[in-house]
């Protein structure tokens, strides 16, 4: 089967007429649209081992819009971005300030100059922060190639009590030299904050190492209305799915497949309680499994006592398995996340890579009963497209834009590798290594296409929408009983590691057995995905 490296054009159509989708998202008293036409101002080139960095303003702006600052990527990239315009429909609605949500800022203040050319062909770079009237904050900068101030007509400011906090997210561009210093930051909502910020695809930038004031100089949207009314319908969630999920290709030598969890259930697997020597079958459904609760060594799940039957178990059943879906609104209702949580009864031993060419077989480091593994399909509410997907890697995971995929071929499908025994997912086939770069040692990650995989868009069960409670639907979901199982899925048992292994920058479930506890006790059930390069 081939892949394209980026997905065709095939017309998105989706089964009902919600405000999913429609090209703009009515915020309370501000509409706001994607714009993701953008026309480049200025850039920078790197050296040679750093990336540069190339701003963009929006073109193209439907009448009566207005922008909130420019965008900035990392020249080395494929350009993916855009930026969020904004309209004033407050239309003096009950309840509603008497202070406009809208206004132009009343200065610019330059915060950097290339002084000297050090753009591409020679061009300045001049980047401004809006000073914001009283009353209002700024969502973003403008860049500019020559020194005078942009027009106040340029940009608007929002009023503070539609603007929530944010933070610096991922660093897009950084220039320390002679004195003559800057770095530039996504500036994004505040997840901790738990508002419903909405990432306008605006940056922060500054000269200065630390934030000389207590308030974040720049603020993100809010999104005021309950029920969010981007969000898709459940008829439109089976859809996205339809369009978008994933095949998930094994390694052509794996040993260890997943399974649907009612297959692991009906074929043997026990449940264990503290201080009793007599385990107890698990109904198929988890209908016998304790409910709530924390992880504390009370319960845990393990395989069949017969030794053959432990066996049969570990491979798993690839017939069976299936995607178990959550899905959830972030980043303000703007987008969905589509999180497709995918099941194995065994996570096998991992290889010792030496030297980048010798691979050791290690018996036992990293086995566990019980692996779950994850990908989050993010899609844009306001055209209904995938925006990126983010791809679980044993304690860590990334995020790899919709630009940077591998598709099925003729679809709008990602492909999806697992690496053998460990069944952490990676865009490309090929191996990666974990572990001391600078001692050339670590646990390879083998992952290679193959005639196994587990198609998502057709092979899945929703397990979970709870935004869709305040959306009216028709049709229930509802959360099986193993997903409110909060103990362990395996076993714990330690063993120490030791020579070589000990001085190696491993990850923790290499130290010795421990089962993983369910999608739904991971801290990205109900918040966002955690970022954390573990390669």
């Amino acid at each position: 089967m081939a892949q394209l490296l980026t997905a065709p054009a095939i017309p998105l159509s989706w089964p009902t007429d919600t405000g999913f989708a429609k090209g703009r998202i009515t915020l309370g008293e501000i509409e706001a649209r994607h714009v993701s036409a953008l026309e480049k101002i200025w850039s920078f080139t790197g050296s040679s081992n750093k990336k540069g960095a190339a701003l963009y303003k929006p073109v193209d702006i439907p009448p009566g819009y207005f922008i909130l600052g420019h965008h900035c990527e990392g020249n080395t990239e494929l350009l993916q971005g855009w930026v969020v315009v904004v309209k004033d429909i407050n239309e003096n609605k009950e309840g509603s300030s008497s202070l406009p949500p809208l206004e132009k800022p009343v200065d610019y203040s330059l915060v950097w100059s290339s002084k000297s050319g050090k753009g591409k062909k020679g061009e300045n770079g001049f980047f401004w922060r809006p000073i914001a009237p009283q009353g209002y904050k700024a969502l973003g900068y403008l860049v500019t190639k020559v020194a005078d101030k942009p027009s106040l007509e340029e940009l608007r400011c929002v009023r503070s009590d539609l603007t929530g906090v944010c933070k610096t997210d991922s660093g897009i561009w950084s220039q320390k030299k002679d004195g003559d210093s800057i770095q530039v930051w996504n500036a994004m909502p505040d997840p901790e904050k738990q508002e419903n910020g909405v990432f306008a695809g605006t940056f922060y930038c500054t000269t200065s190492t630390k934030n000389e004031s207590s308030e974040f100089p720049v603020a993100c949207l809010l999104n005021m209305n309950s029920p969010l009314t981007g969000m898709p319908s459940l008829d439109e969630v089976h859809s996205i799915i339809g369009k978008y999920g994933p095949s998930l290709f094994c390694h052509p030598k794996e040993t260890y497949f997943p399974s649907s969890v009612s297959w692991f259930f009906r074929n043997g697997a026990l449940l264990y309680k503290k201080d009793s020597s007599t385990p107890e079958a698990i109904a198929e459904d988890g209908s016998n499994l304790p409910q709530g609760g924390s992880a504390d060594g009370e319960y845990w799940i393990d395989l069949p006592k017969d030794s053959a039957k432990a066996k049969m178990v570990r491979r798993g059943d690839l017939e069976s398995a299936e995607a178990y879906v959550h899905v959830k609104s972030v980043l303000g209702g703007t987008f969905t996340d589509v999180v497709m949580w995918v099941f194995y009864p065994f996570n096998g031993p991992g290889t010792l890579l030496l030297l980048k060419a010798l691979s050791i077989p290690l018996p036992k480091i990293g086995e566990h009963v019980g692996d779950w593994e994850h990908v989050t399909l993010r899609i844009n509410n306001f055209a209904g497209e995938l925006w990126g997907i983010y791809l679980s890697q044993h304690s860590g995971g990334r995020w790899v834009k919709a630009g940077d995929l591998e598709y099925v071929e003729g679809s709008k499908k990602a492909v999806v590798y697992s690496s053998k025994n460990g069944h952490a997912c990676f865009p490309r086939a090929g191996v990666v290594v974990q572990g001391s770069q600078k001692l050339g040692v670590g646990i390879a990650n083998y992952s290679k296409k193959s005639t196994y995989f587990v198609d998502t868009s057709t092979k899945y069960k929703i397990v979970a929408a709870e935004y869709l409670k305040g959306m009216g639907s028709n049709e229930k979901i509802t959360e099986p009983a193993w997903l409110n199982y909060a103990r362990k899925w395996g076993p714990k048992i330690k063993y120490a590691a030791s020579g070589l292994l000990g001085s190696i920058n491993l990850p923790s479930e290499l130290s010795g057995q421990d089962g993983p506890t369910g999608p739904k006790w991971k801290s990205s059930w109900y918040g966002d995905e955690k970022v954390k390069d573990v390669f």
